[in-house]
């Protein structure tokens, strides 16, 4: 038995963390930013604007099981919004002189630090889980299966969650009744009970519903086969009436919007001035002398909301009347010499940046297919539809993760709509830098796909 009181008291953290961060961005305010002005409007606009942020954000909502790369997210989305505030304020009160460059100073100043202790208190309470068997939380399983025994190995194989898993119970042992269960969980001081869905009858889950609100233990259910349960449900209320939402997708947040779409302005911006300037007129001395034909290659594809727009590209074959119609394929002939290099590099991708600044693409999101292929594949592969609920991109999450170029079976393109829509409905600007980071590795490192 540990020493230290397991159960709740974590979350007292939360109210630490509200109170360390205020007092950063206040302290660093008045000796950096405000430099002798009187800081009592700027702390109060500044703190209320933090905490009303930090609500709408949940900036604070960090659990023991929250992953690294998720904090991370939470912090590069509070920065930007944190900025916009503090412009905010200087253009309210702009008699007080708060210039734009110590404006974004203080901001990556304060979220430094903010980032540091933030970090910080999650890797140090993960070490006092481990050393000294603290903030732990005792838990039991309802049903045995697969899925059940996979969350049992993840609580005993990352003691750094915090979790002291004690018993799964069987439900296809006859022997095995539910009071039988409950005694358990009372005896033993359980914290938290996990039941698998498919394991139960509607009784029995009601039953331990009851149970848990009567004696304030924490329920959580595991989904089984059934797909309905896998995703992130969203449960609203129409006046009195509770209605479960099926799919979540962030970027239809008006926010989240805005910070995609000014990410997608500025990094093609970038391209379009320092690469794609001087590189467009080689590229097309290469392929001119080579081929005739044009530079570009325009080809109609299906968007956001099932639009149709022009994708455009280096041209990489020779002209004919199939382009539009039919993929390339390994080894295929109507692909040219300078063709092949600017495929294998992705370099025939990059007139892409002009579809973004146009409006049509984002630099990460679904691929776009050829008109002909989305009515076919719409037909005949569940959820294809899916992918155009967001603009599409010049690179993906699909792309990365092997399914790039010609679909060669059903299971090709099975799998790039399965990481389409975890993309749709898992978006961040973190995943979409690692997605960029990942393309530009896989282009040096050449990708055997490209063809």
């Amino acid at each position: 038995m540990s020493l230290f009181k397991h159960g709740r008291y974590s979350g007292y953290l939360r109210p630490i963390s509200y109170l360390i961060d205020l007092s950063i961005i206040n302290i660093i305010a008045i000796f950096y930013l405000l430099k002798g002005k009187d800081p009592v409007i700027f702390a109060t606009f500044i703190s209320i604007g933090w905490v009303l942020l930090s609500v709408y954000s949940k900036f604070y909502e960090v659990y023991r099981y929250t992953r690294p790369v998720n904090i991370l997210s939470l912090i590069v989305r509070q920065l930007i919004l944190f900025l916009l505030i503090v412009f905010a304020f200087s253009g309210l009160y702009h008699e007080l002189h708060i210039f734009p460059r110590p404006i974004v100073k203080y901001t990556l100043l304060c979220f430094l630090l903010i980032t540091i202790l933030k970090f910080t208190i999650y890797y140090l309470l993960q070490k006092f889980r481990v050393s000294f068997g603290g903030n732990y939380r005792s838990t039991v399983i309802f049903g045995l299966n697969k899925k059940t025994i996979a969350l049992e190995n993840f609580f005993n194989k990352n003691p750094e969650y915090g979790y002291l898993h004690q018993k799964t119970f069987n439900f296809k042992n006859k022997e095995q009744s539910l009071n039988k269960c409950f005694d358990y969980v009372l005896n033993e001081s359980i914290d938290e009970i996990y039941c698998s869905i498919s394991e139960l009858t509607n009784s029995q889950i009601a039953d331990i519903v009851d149970f848990a609100d009567n004696n304030l233990k924490i329920l959580k259910f595991i989904p089984d086969s059934k797909e309905i349960y896998s995703k992130k449900l969203r449960y609203e209320y129409y006046d009195y009436i509770p209605v479960l939402t099926l799919r979540t997708i962030p970027l239809e947040d008006s926010v989240n919007t805005i910070i995609k779409r000014g990410f997608d302005i500025v990094f093609s911006s970038v391209v379009v001035v320092f690469i794609l300037s001087w590189l467009t007129p080689l590229i097309a001395v290469l392929i001119k002398l080579e081929s005739k034909g044009p530079v570009f290659f325009k080809q109609s594809r299906n968007g956001f909301n099932f639009r149709e727009f022009d994708c455009y590209k280096f041209r990489s074959m020779t002209p004919n009347k199939t382009a539009h119609l039919h993929q390339a394929t390994r080894g295929d002939q109507r692909i040219t010499k300078v063709g092949r290099f600017i495929r294998k590099t992705s370099i025939d991708e990059l007139p892409q940046f002009f579809n973004v600044l146009f409006g049509d693409m984002s630099v990460v999101g679904p691929r776009p297919h050829m008109v002909s292929h989305t009515n076919m594949y719409a037909k005949k592969i569940d959820k294809f539809m899916v992918r155009h609920f967001v603009k599409p991109g010049i690179t993906g999450l699909a792309q990365v993760s092997g399914f790039r170029g010609e679909v060669e079976t059903d299971k090709d393109i099975i799998g790039r709509v399965k990481y389409d829509i975890f993309y749709i409905e898992n978006w961040s600007l973190l995943l979409d830098i690692k997605i960029i980071a990942q393309t530009f590795m896989n282009a040096v490192k050449g990708d055997d796909k490209a063809y």
